[in-house]
């Protein structure tokens, strides 16, 4: 099965054999990301501020998560280890939530809208921010470990391999770190 969301506010599954669609859910609002697959659960956000996650077994929402002032779209993609879920908001904000309930577990402030998608490696969040800057944040806490500054927009999402960090900024620039 292929997982899908997009600007129709729905949710599939499509069979990969024949393209069949096998189910939907309504979403409430288009999605700009790809959805993270844990288990039997789907997890993204969309454009009417929330972060969902989907029982692909029941076929339904068993979670929406919003912040409870900040009222902005999820454009990123979900990455999620560990039982735990994290995304960035047009609201400037990091969200690490509980991937069983969608309850907030950490909020990271940025300076500006976060497009970018976060990475996951060795206890750490790397996720880049319009206002220039790459961060690092301790996963467990969201604290700050490290920041970057590009000088430029990075709405790009941050690649790993080899122990190395990878991300472009708007800029044309490309940073190698490790």
């Amino acid at each position: 099965m292929a997982f899908i969301a997009g600007c129709d506010e729905l949710f599939r599954a499509i069979r990969i054999s024949d393209g069949k669609e096998m189910f939907k859910v309504a979403s409430g609002a288009y999605t700009g990301a790809s959805p993270a697959l844990v288990g039997q659960t789907a997890f993204y956000g969309t454009f009417n501020n929330d972060v969902l996650g989907v029982n692909l077994a029941s076929k339904r929402i068993t979670w929406r998560y919003q912040h409870p002032q900040r009222q902005f779209p999820f454009y990123s993609s979900v990455g999620t280890v560990d039982g735990k879920v994290v995304i960035g908001g047009r609201d400037k904000v990091v969200h690490c939530l509980d991937a069983r309930n969608g309850k907030k577990l950490w909020t990271f402030s940025t300076r500006a809208r976060v497009e970018s998608s976060a990475a996951l490696a060795d206890g750490r969040v790397f996720v880049g921010s319009n206002d220039g800057r790459l961060y690092v944040l301790d996963f467990g806490t969201g604290s700050k470990v490290w920041e970057f500054d590009a000088g430029a927009p990075i709405s790009a999402s941050p690649a790993i391999a080899s122990g190395k960090i990878v991300v472009g900024s708007q800029d044309g620039r490309l940073y190698c770190f490790g």
